[in-house]
């Protein structure tokens, strides 16, 4: 089982969003940076787990948990001419992105800030999210930082 970090900005998808779909899962869509594709294609796997961080927001942080319920496969938004993420050199043939399911687990008991998060930098040493100039919406989360930042919900 590996373990992610995946940023939305709260006012277009956040985890009281997520919370209320129909059987709490949805599709991870409008990913649109090759690195991250890459990584979903090769590297999500059914299983894993993942904290649902609000972005470009007063409050930014990990608000939630959540796990991936589905194997990569093609977005189908890239398909779309009347979506925000529709690529018209996407091709059903030859799709250029990828999405995963996500499902909902749970809402951290308080918000774990990027405030707290670098309060913190010394534990958590290599987190991505922690390195300046990092945009990537989706980056890994090693073991240790996973249950590091865990420990912080209960501070």
């Amino acid at each position: 089982m590996a373990y992610w970090l995946m940023k939305s900005e709260p006012d277009a998808f956040s985890i009281d969003d997520l919370a209320a779909r129909p059987k709490q899962t949805e599709p991870w869509n409008g990913v649109r940076n090759y690195q991250v594709r890459n990584m979903f294609r090769d590297q999500f796997k059914p299983g894993d787990e993942a904290f649902f961080y609000h972005s470009s927001c007063e409050l930014p942080g990990i608000y939630g948990l959540m796990k991936v319920v589905s194997a990569a496969y093609p977005d189908p938004t890239q398909f779309d001419p009347k979506s925000d993420y529709y690529d018209p050199k996407s091709t059903r043939e030859d799709p250029r992105w990828l999405l995963v399911d996500v499902k909902f687990e749970r809402k951290l008991k308080k918000p774990i800030t990027l405030t707290m998060l670098r309060e913190h930098e010394k534990q958590l040493d290599g987190l991505i999210i922690l390195q300046r100039g990092t945009r990537l919406s989706v980056t890994p989360v090693k073991p240790a930082h996973w249950n590091a930042i865990l420990k912080l919900e209960a501070t």
